[in-house]
């Protein structure tokens, strides 16, 4: 987040610092669907990684926050698993990131999440920034090429869903619970959801500087789109 001030971030990743600022749009899934009424036939499905999506928003902190400001983390490189079985908490999923998958503040992606992420990044302060994610000191990339989430249980109604996950990232696992809502027709099945994660849960520690004078902010959000093809 901060003018040429690097950092860190993540897991599912998450980021540094950089330097100036973008506006908005919706976001996946692109198609309205109908609310689930049933889950598909029992069986395995693929995630169609054309139309999925994982998204971190990261915040800048501390007195001089005002020197640099938030980023978008988009990975759209989602592979995995959906194992349906004849009720939800019978039923499973994997799903894995390639870690350098991960953009940086991409345009569109800034501009879909509105006010907060107003104004453009130069082309080097995006580099910067994803360079210290992907570093030893963050996500550690090249000793931990992968971030993982599995579901270890699945509970409520298909118009109420929660999942507790089990996330392995930068060598650390840890264990979260998050709500979603399945959309879906004859073709395609679609969860969806967003959840505040602090980077301290992930094994993180939020880059600081300065004293804290300049910080990135501990909770981030995860925003997540999946879709399986069902036919």
């Amino acid at each position: 987040m901060f003018n040429r001030v690097a950092g860190a971030a993540l897991v599912f990743s998450l980021a540094a610092c950089t330097a100036p600022r973008p506006r908005p749009v919706p976001q996946l899934p692109k198609a309205q669907a109908a609310s689930v009424q049933a889950l598909p036939a029992p069986g395995e499905y693929q995630i169609d990684t054309a139309q999925s999506e994982l998204r971190l928003l990261v915040y800048r902190a501390g007195p001089l926050a005002h020197l640099g400001h938030n980023h978008v983390m988009v990975n759209r490189n989602v592979t995995g698993g959906v194992q349906i079985a004849d009720g939800i908490s019978a039923s499973s999923f994997f799903i894995s990131v390639p870690a350098s998958a991960f953009t940086v503040d991409d345009s569109q992606a800034r501009a879909e999440e509105g006010g907060d992420f107003a104004g453009e990044v130069p082309e080097d302060a995006k580099t910067g920034t994803r360079r210290n994610m992907l570093g030893a000191a963050v996500l550690n990339a090249t000793a931990n090429p992968e971030v993982t989430v599995k579901s270890v249980a699945l509970t409520g109604s298909l118009d109420a869903l929660s999942a507790d996950l089990e996330i392995n990232a930068a060598g650390h696992t840890s264990k979260i619970s998050a709500p979603f809502v399945l959309q879906g027709d004859a073709h395609q099945l679609t969860a969806s959801g967003s959840i505040e994660l602090r980077q301290t849960a992930l094994g993180i520690t939020p880059y600081s500087l300065l004293g804290g004078a300049l910080q990135v902010r501990d909770a981030m959000q995860l925003k997540f789109t999946i879709t399986v093809l069902t036919n």
